[in-house]
């Protein structure tokens, strides 16, 4: 007995069936074959910390559509995966779980701890590997790697090691991002942004030595207790003569010079600025410009420190307000405006950062980043869309030394090691066994760990074997493809990019498609405060996979944010419901057909040349969008061709040959409906993996048609000139018009689908009259005809007759065949008495006075527009009469 489709299409019954034939299979499995072209894309590793969302679904869909099209195209594709340590994240999660055993990290030591998160790792850190393959994600599992298992552990060491050596690697201390919570220092990456309302105090600073004082404005009045210097502009008048005075720091009464520094802005604030070396960014280059002292007045869990005199040991907040009630009482506060500005906070923790100096290691940038800036300005590297450039270049431009030590123990540990007898640092790849300038043995190795993303810049080749110089890191490197995200464009994509010149010689990739957001139904980010996150996995168990994917794409451009509607969910699910039961129909239709490969075309019908030649272009077109990752567009254009012009129009052009075994064209209509139906599931398998592979497979055993065992390891189709049907796709296109017409005019009139109606084409065009000639059959059907005649004039047509106008003539059905005359008029005279009650009603209230001056002016106004379209009604059913009564 042979295969069939399912009567209704449920995704539970197919897609863990399917993905597991695949597996068993290996056809996501790419190994080195020179005989073929590669294309690569390396997965952005999730965190295992992470759960899938709809950022990830969106970023692994777009992923998985490109790798499928290029592996169906003959590509040796390889789609690299992994996941990432995630040295922050982790270790609060595992911190997390200590505490509610009642453990403190310190309680089990660094190599107690480490254990521990191995040990959640391996608990954990699959979950959402097993959840991009619920997605239908083709990635070769087979080389799955962790930015902290051995290989890229090597890579990393040696990394750090060729920078140090080299001079672009040392330890300084300079401003970094501290959270007081997590204790470490974290990237701008991880720093974000808030709007909060907050306050400018404005402050008396006393001139020293004269009558008068400066007056500076602060939204962090604590950090005064660090301040080293009060700045000017020098092009400013008002201030130019205190240059190189002395004020007094209020409460401390710390002298402290005035300087002058273009960096002051004269139109902001009062002109005067506050400069805290150890505490602001800014401050700092300004500080290290003029040889300040930097005092830095904080411990690291935000409390001041013994620098903060009689403030120390309180917490900065409870500081802040004591200094500006002692500001009160000594009649040195001017006055407390309300500001908006932005604050930053810890992405993890939400706590406002902290601006400390910290001694940290850090990379040097300014020759790193060049030859980033020039591959794209070449366009070696190609950004698309190419609007992203300009901030691309703007983070390059901008470019400052990175800080990449982290006091975490989660991580890979810096290769430095501290000689305690001669204070030698050591960096070497492995531990050293005696220091090389004293011989001392008693080595200790730093406790910083190294930024996650100091590993993960390196993804591209070190998960393909470097620093090995390995086959594969030759045949598959550079990659071809980078998707992901605007959001990190900036600290991991340029990362990336100079890593790969760094330490390849090459560009870590062609191309890197951005794509946007995927936001609410109203248009907001999705996140946990607001409660608007989608689960996908709470989607794909509602409606598959392949609803979930087709949604994200359809109407996705590069670049832009979309919009999660459920209501678009069900359209694509409906989609693959009408793909299904489409399929289901042809294959009735072919079970006891003989199909050949291959068809003469001598025996097609104008209908057959016209659907071949419309999936020819489609395959053009689809396949020009998606190499030029215009992969939304491409989606779009599939789905028109699918449902309308495959499904609603070709299927029921040719069912009266399909019922007709006399018909000598019905051989023609099967083959043509197999190899269209064909073309559009290869074209569709990209986007919906799991229906299409169902209906492929079943296809090709119901036909004997047999080409590969699986639709992912078909051939992609390809454009066939020959197969612009032209002539065929006027006529056609014609056909349609004329139907279209006919519908929209018995839809005007009412006219019930089971009522048919004689149609007779006029025109005294030869071609056109020879298109309705030869499409009678499919024409009658299609247009609801109970006879149609084609003829050069109007001759024999009644002046009641309908009409809608065609290109070169006139379609008319005459009126008797569309309504029944007695039915309509008695119906109409019924909706007559039924107006005229009514008008006598609304006539009656709105001529009483009483109505009229005692009801509310919404009532009486309701009244009168019910009147005016009553009135308006009994018209047009007064004329209706008075024309089918003649």
């Amino acid at each position: 007995m042979k295969k069939e489709l399912a009567k209704t299409y449920n995704p539970k019954d197919i897609e863990e069936k399917l993905y597991q034939k695949w597996l068993d299979n290996k056809y996501f499995r790419a190994t080195v074959d020179w005989s073929r072209k590669p294309f690569t894309i390396v997965i952005p590793p999730p965190n295992i910390t992470g759960q899938l969302h709809m950022g990830h679904a969106l970023d692994n869909t777009l992923q998985d559509i490109l790798i499928r099209f290029k592996r169906m195209q003959g590509y040796n594709a390889l789609w690299q995966p992994g996941t990432d340590h995630a040295s922050i994240a982790t270790e609060v999660k595992i911190i997390e779980q200590l505490k509610k055993e009642g453990i403190e990290k310190e309680d089990l030591g660094r190599e107690g701890f480490l254990e521990r998160a191995w040990k959640w790792k391996e608990e954990y850190g699959g979950r959402i590997i097993s959840q991009l393959k619920k997605l239908g994600s083709s990635c070769d599992w087979d080389r799955e790697r962790f930015t902290m298992d051995e290989g890229c552990n090597k890579a990393v060491n040696k990394v750090f090691v060729d920078l140090y050596k080299k001079g672009y690697i040392y330890k300084g201390s300079k401003i970094i991002n501290w959270c007081p919570v997590c204790h470490t220092s974290i990237s701008d990456a991880e720093v974000e942004h808030e709007e909060k309302e907050g306050h400018f105090w404005h402050i008396k600073y006393p001139v020293v030595g004269e009558e008068g004082y400066v007056e500076i404005a602060t939204t962090r009045p604590e950090t005064m207790l660090g301040d080293t210097a009060v700045a000017v502009n020098p092009e400013d008048d008002r201030y130019k003569h205190l240059i190189g005075k002395k004020v007094l720091l209020p409460i401390v009464n710390r002298e402290i010079p005035v300087i002058a520094d273009s960096y002051v802005d004269m139109e902001f604030g009062t002109g005067v600025v506050k400069i805290t070396p150890a505490h602001d960014p800014n401050d700092f280059e300004v500080g290290r410009r003029h040889n300040l002292p930097e005092i830095n007045i904080m411990n690291d869990d935000a409390t001041i420190n013994e620098n903060g005199g009689k403030f120390a040991g309180m917490d900065r907040y409870e500081a802040r307000k004591a200094i500006v009630e002692e500001l009160k009482e000594l009649g040195l506060l001017v006055k407390v405006e309300k500001h908006i500005h932005n604050v930053g906070t810890h992405d993890r923790c939400k706590t406002t950062i902290e601006p400390l100096i910290k001694p940290q290691w850090f990379v040097k940038m300014d020759e790193l980043i060049k030859p980033a800036v020039e591959a794209v300005k070449s366009g070696e590297i190609e950004i698309i869309p190419d609007r992203f450039n300009k901030i691309y270049f703007n983070w390059t431009d901008n470019i400052r030394d990175w800080c990449i030590s982290r006091q975490l123990w989660w991580g890979h540990r810096i290769p430095a090691y501290y000689c305690d007898s001669c204070g030698e640092i050591i960096v070497a790849e492995e531990e050293p066994s005696r220091c090389h300038v004293c011989g001392n043995t008693n080595l200790r190795q730093d406790e910083d760990t190294l930024d996650t993303w100091f590993s993960s810049a390196l993804w591209p080749f070190s998960t393909l074997g470097w620093p090995e110089k390995t086959e594969d890191l030759e045949y598959f490197y550079p990659t071809d493809v980078l998707v992901t995200g605007y959001d990190i464009i900036f600290f991991w994509v340029i990362r990336m990019v100079f890593s790969g010149y760094a330490h390849t010689g090459k560009k870590p990739f062609n191309k890197v498609l951005i794509h946007g957001l995927v936001r609410d139904s109203l248009g907001r980010k999705m996140s946990k405060s607001l409660g608007n996150g989608i689960d996908p996995l709470e989607v794909i168990d509602k409606y598959g996979a392949d609803a979930l994917r087709f949604t994200l794409i359809t109407g996705n451009a590069p670049g832009n944010d979309m919009r999660f509607y459920w209501e678009r969910v069900e359209a694509s699910r409906n989609f693959a419901n009408k793909v299904w039961n489409a399929s289901r129909f042809i294959m009735m239709n072919l079970e006891k057909a003989e199909l050949t490969k291959t068809i003469d075309e001598n025996l097609l019908t104008p209908a057959d040349r016209w659907i071949l030649s419309k999936a020819n272009k489609l395959v053009k077109e689809v396949t020009d969008n998606l190499e030029t990752f215009e992969i939304g567009i491409a989606a779009q254009k599939i789905y028109d061709f699918i449902w309308e012009e495959f499904c609603d129009w070709y299927i029921e052009m040719v069912k009266p040959r399909l019922y007709n075994d006399q018909d000598e064209t019905k051989t023609a209509a099967l083959w043509t409906l197999q190899h269209v139906l064909t073309v559009s599931l290869k074209l569709l398998h990209p986007y919906m993996p799991f229906v299409t592979e169902e209906i492929f497979c079943t296809l090709q055993e119901m036909t004997g048609l047999k080409e590969k065992d699986s639709i992912m390891i078909s051939s992609w189709p390809e454009y066939n000139p020959d197969w612009e049907f032209e002539k065929d796709a006027e006529s056609i296109e014609l056909i349609k018009e004329a139907v279209k017409g006919i519908r929209n005019v018995r839809s005007q009139m009412n006219v019930p689908p089971s009522r048919k109606a004689k149609v007779i084409v006029v025109s005294d065009n030869e071609r056109v009259k020879e298109i309705f000639t030869e499409s009678k059959a499919f024409f009658a059907a299609l247009g609801m005809a109970s006879e149609v005649l084609v003829q050069d004039d109007k001759s024999g047509i009644g002046e009641d007759a309908v009409s809608t106008v065609i290109r070169g003539g006139t379609i008319y059905i005459p009126f008797e065949d569309l309504v029944d005359i007695d039915k309509e008029i008695e119906r109409l005279e019924k909706e007559k008495e039924r107006l005229e009650q009514e008008l006598k009603r609304v006539n009656g209230m709105l001529s009483n006075p009483n109505f009229i001056s005692k009801a509310p002016e919404s009532k009486v106004a309701e009244e009168r527009a019910k009147l005016e379209k009553y009135t308006d009604m009994m018209k047009q059913v007064m004329d209706r009469l008075e024309s089918l009564k003649k």
